[in-house]
């Protein structure tokens, strides 16, 4: 399914499950994301993890609404705690099998947004692991002159927004030397097809959910 068809759907079916209540929908979503990863050949520490790390805001939700409410109501109680994993699975779905670049040239040739803001997505995600190295030769550097600068030290974020700022400086230089001009038309290297299969797919899910929202409780 195309990429875009796919966060559009994932975003559609959150909103409204966040403003219908539907306990048996929410079952449902997280039944079928579970498959949908499981087909995808989903690395069992990943679906360990995908059901492990938002447990912990889940089950919080559970015991505040529940067992430390004025007015406890189970049923409540368990349809916003399984809103979690609905959020949390249908995010896998779309990234699955999806990566940074096709997601990029989907938004602008799918979506029809401009270039300068799949470009602009595009850099943020693969700036993502030179921060975090240019966060550890900080950290570094900082600890041979005798320095132990934590996780929530204002000198590091300080440092570490110089780095960003250089780096966008370089990238905006690499982008216009390659011949990058915002509002200039471009030509499409990969094309991102969008299919009538697409289409029906999304259509026919999201029918489905909304039917599951308004006859389930």
């Amino acid at each position: 399914m195309n990429s875009s068809l796919k966060f559009i759907l994932a975003f559609i079916i959150s909103l409204e499950i966040s403003l219908k209540a539907s306990l048996t929908t929410n079952l449902i979503v997280i039944a079928f994301a579970l498959i949908y990863l499981l087909v995808t050949r989903i690395k069992i520490k990943e679906l360990i993890l995908l059901i492990a790390v938002p447990f912990i805001a889940s089950f919080t939700i559970f015991a505040t609404l529940f067992w430390f409410s004025p007015t406890p109501d189970a049923y409540y109680a368990w349809n916003l705690s399984t809103r979690v994993y609905v959020y949390t699975l249908t995010i896998a779905c779309v990234t699955r099998n999806t990566t940074a670049t096709d997601f990029a040239r989907s938004l602008e040739q799918n979506l029809h947004l401009p270039s300068k803001f799949a470009y602009g997505v595009l850099a943020a995600i693969n700036i993502i692991p030179r921060m975090k190295t240019a966060v550890k030769q900080i950290r570094t550097s900082a600890m041979m002159r005798g320095m132990y600068l934590s996780f929530w030290s204002p000198v590091l974020y300080f440092k570490a927004i110089l780095v960003a700022l250089n780096s966008a400086d370089n990238l905006a230089q690499g982008m216009e030397s390659h011949g990058y001009v915002e509002g200039q038309k471009r030509a499409t290297i990969v094309a991102i097809p969008l299919t009538k299969k697409d289409w029906l797919i999304f259509f026919t899910l999201l029918i489905l959910v909304n039917i599951s929202l308004f006859i389930f409780k």
